[in-house]
């Protein structure tokens, strides 16, 4: 089958090739897929997008025209897709569900120690001979309450960690893991209750109508003064702009993200050369209470690997006139 590639990293290109034991006919393209790149996937069977890419249903309807009856995402996270369309137009969508959640979750706890013990801070005075411990103090880990918004893959490999730090773990979520509850002794409280209770809040669920800016001013107003948020969901589950006033007002001590509201078309790539002309990006940048990433959580080599093989799984599972376990538009049609 012949696969167009949006979205391609140099690092990523490798695992890829490794993967394609099926011997398929592939193109790897940069660019991101969009109204105006969609017409590059003329003559392709398929084609594989990112988190940053565009399927929305204008583009979509573009695709079919084009004769695309396939897309797989290198991605758990598929907000970026919109799967009613997709489902009306006959095109059938797979994602890579849960490629690495200890990936993520690491680098979610990395940000925390990180903004805790300003190790980002720390090492800029190092590097000008500055030894002064004044501006380097943080707290322990141990004995704190850390509320973990999300309960999914990546949600108990979390739990697992700060649990082991000796936290008192407390989670909130829609469906309630008894699991966590027997394995962590966590509590499940109310999303009001977790804010006001907890020292550290992780951010792990997906975005969707009823996350989108999960987190704004009501809510932040119930966390403590010296609350510390990690978020490794999506941009869109906070309020950028009011998780910058309440860093400014000092609402919450820190704020540590591998993702932003915004990034799409911004994350990915260097813009060293033409900075984009976004305040809100540039504030977070410029606080000193804020650690962001490029959203790298992902960019291990073991999840790189799953990711790599379950695009081509799902991609040889359509070649074989089948339906995989990843297709979510079969799961739609299901439900």
């Amino acid at each position: 089958m012949k696969i167009l590639i949006y979205s391609a990293k140099d690092f990523e290109i490798p695992f890829l090739e490794k993967a394609n034991s099926a011997g398929h006919q592939i193109k790897y393209i940069p660019e991101r897929l969009t109204l105006k790149t969609a017409r590059l996937a003329l003559g392709f069977d398929i084609i594989s997008i990112f988190s940053a890419d565009d399927a929305s249903s204008v583009v979509l309807e573009r695709l079919k025209d084009f004769g695309i009856r396939y897309i797989t995402l290198r991605s758990t996270g598929y907000d970026n897709v919109n799967l009613v369309m997709a489902k009306k137009l006959g095109i059938k969508v797979a994602n890579v569900a849960g490629y690495s959640p200890h990936a993520i979750a690491e680098h979610a706890v990395a940000l925390l120690l990180a903004l805790n013990r300003k190790l980002i801070q720390s090492n800029e005075q190092v590097s000008n001979y500055n030894f002064s411990l004044s501006n380097l103090v943080g707290f322990d880990l141990n004995k704190k309450t850390v509320g973990i918004i999300g309960t999914g893959r990546i949600g108990k490999v979390i739990t697992r960690i700060m649990h082991g730090f000796g936290c008192k773990i407390i989670v909130y979520d829609i469906c309630e893991d008894h699991k966590i509850k027997e394995n962590y002794d966590a509590s499940y409280v109310n999303l009001k209750n977790l804010c006001k209770q907890s020292d550290i809040i992780f951010l792990s669920i997906p975005l969707t109508t009823q996350t989108h800016h999960m987190i704004n001013k009501d809510v932040i107003q119930h966390m403590k003064k010296d609350a510390i948020l990690i978020n490794v969901a999506r941009g869109g589950v906070v309020c950028t702009e009011d998780i910058i006033q309440a860093l400014e007002l000092k609402r919450i001590v820190g704020y540590g993200t591998d993702v932003y509201e915004h990034e799409s078309g911004v994350f990915f790539y260097d813009h060293s050369k033409n900075k984009p002309k976004d305040t809100f990006l540039q504030s977070l940048i410029n606080l000193p209470n804020v650690l962001l990433t490029p959203h790298q959580a992902f960019a291990t080599k073991e999840a790189l690997t799953n990711i790599a093989e379950t695009t081509f799984y799902n991609i040889n599972c359509w070649q074989q006139q089948g339906s995989g376990t990843n297709e979510l538009t079969q799961k739609e049609l299901v439900g």
